[in-house]
């Protein structure tokens, strides 16, 4: 009975050992496995709430920029609205407009045959682009160039251009010159803008009476002379091309010492001066120029100032003689603020006729400041044109002496009378 015992003892006692064996086995199994799946899951999880963090982040990021891009083109397509009616308003009718602010590009049948498309969205609905908003906002400028060829015109590019085309005609000879040695391009060019900011700046000039001018034909243009140097002459000579209607020319009459000082006589021909004679006068004035005349000469322009603005005498009358020949009309002239600019306190006669000339000015300022002197006094000048005297149905002899002293006479009134009217609207010589 003991060896069955010891057989099922020794059948038993393996079992124990392989379920003590088959235990652990299994124990160390399944726990290897659940260490290993927890961490993954964990992680998983982590990596998922990461995500979706960020996608919550890239989202509101998102529709931030969406919100800001809004704002911005709803910005623009205001603006762009604003400027482009603007410029409708200007260059289109109220349909246009209206059929132009709801026009989108359409394709198929519809585009091929020509039709204007019509939105179905208003515009503000629609998508602004960057390059739509820059193509609108520089059409109004892209007109305004091709309006002045491309670019807008610089007053400085002018002026360069024409002094460097002037300076090649100048060079080449490429000029006008009439037969009295008149150059009108050297003139408007050079001479008359110096002389036009005396004229308006500094003596202040007003001048009355031009519609006593006539527009077209020959004129005879008769004025009181003063000053010690002949600037009056030089100021009717702007006021005559300035304020007529069409710029004419003052062609100036000039004393034989005008054309023996050499600067001085190149500089008159050129500006229009003739030598005073009947015959250059009549030929001027057949020619329908105007013509002006200063009967006083010398003496009047020379005279002290305690005489000013008292006529002297005017010589033999020539000029009314070549006005009586050629019918021109006689157009007296007076002049105001000549006296003042060189007021002549003295003359030095000895030094006069050794140079040969009618005197040498003793002034307030000339010689004792020296070249300083020689600047002109700033005193207001008025200037006035007289009605006119018609002498082509004048009845007189050109040739009698009586008639032309007479019809003198009536012109020298006239100046005096004008002066004295003058001096009255003037009574402060600077003011």
């Amino acid at each position: 009975m003991s060896e069955p015992r010891r057989k099922a003892t020794g059948r038993a006692s393996p079992k124990p050992a392989a379920k003590a064996t088959a235990k652990p086995g299994k124990e160390t199994a399944k726990p290897a496995p659940r260490a290993t799946q927890k961490p993954a899951a964990k992680e998983t999880a982590k990596l998922a709430d990461g995500r979706r963090v960020r996608a919550a982040r890239t989202n509101g990021a998102a529709t931030a920029s969406a919100r800001v891009n809004a704002a911005t083109q709803a910005g623009r397509r205001s603006r762009t609205n604003g400027a482009a009616a603007g410029s409708r308003r200007v260059a289109a009718s109220p349909m246009d407009t209206l059929v132009e602010s709801t026009a989108v590009p359409v394709t198929g049948p519809a585009a091929r045959n020509g039709a204007r498309p019509v939105a179905d969205q208003p515009i503000a609905d629609q998508p602004v682009t960057d390059r739509q908003i820059t193509d609108r906002e520089a059409a109004p400028g892209q007109a305004a160039g091709q309006e002045t060829g491309g670019r807008q015109p610089d007053v400085w590019d002018e002026r360069v251009a024409s002094a460097l085309a002037f300076l090649r005609r100048r060079l080449t000879g490429d000029f006008e010159v009439d037969e009295f040695g008149f150059d009108p391009e050297l003139t408007e060019a050079t001479i008359y803008p110096l002389l036009r900011a005396l004229y308006r700046k500094y003596f202040r000039v007003e001048t009355t009476g031009v519609e006593n001018l006539p527009v077209d034909g020959p004129a005879l243009i008769v004025a009181n002379h003063s000053g010690t140097l002949p600037v009056d002459a030089l100021m009717l000579t702007v006021a005559v091309h300035d304020e007529t209607p069409n710029h004419r020319y003052l062609r100036l009459l000039g004393a034989d010492l005008v054309f023996r000082i050499p600067i001085v006589s190149e500089f008159s021909r050129k500006f229009g001066t003739t030598l005073a004679c009947n015959a250059d006068a009549e030929r001027l004035l057949r020619q329908g120029e105007y013509v002006g005349v200063f009967p006083e000469g010398f003496k009047g322009v020379g005279k002290p100032y305690r005489e000013r603005y008292r006529l002297q005498r005017f010589g033999r009358g020539g000029f009314v003689a070549a006005a009586l020949r050629t019918g021109t009309p006689i157009v007296p002239a007076a002049i105001v603020g000549a006296e003042e600019i060189y007021p002549l306190i003295g003359n030095i006669k000895p030094l006069a006729k050794a140079l040969g000339v009618p005197y040498i000015p003793i002034t307030p300022l000339f010689p004792w400041f020296g070249p300083l002197g020689v600047i002109p006094l700033p005193s207001k000048w008025l200037i006035a044109f007289c009605k006119p005297i018609d002498t082509a149905n004048y009845d007189g002899d050109p040739e009698d002496p009586l008639v032309v002293f007479n019809l003198a006479d009536e012109v020298r009134e006239t100046i005096q009378q004008t002066l004295h009217e003058l001096l009255q609207r003037r009574p402060d010589p600077f003011g």
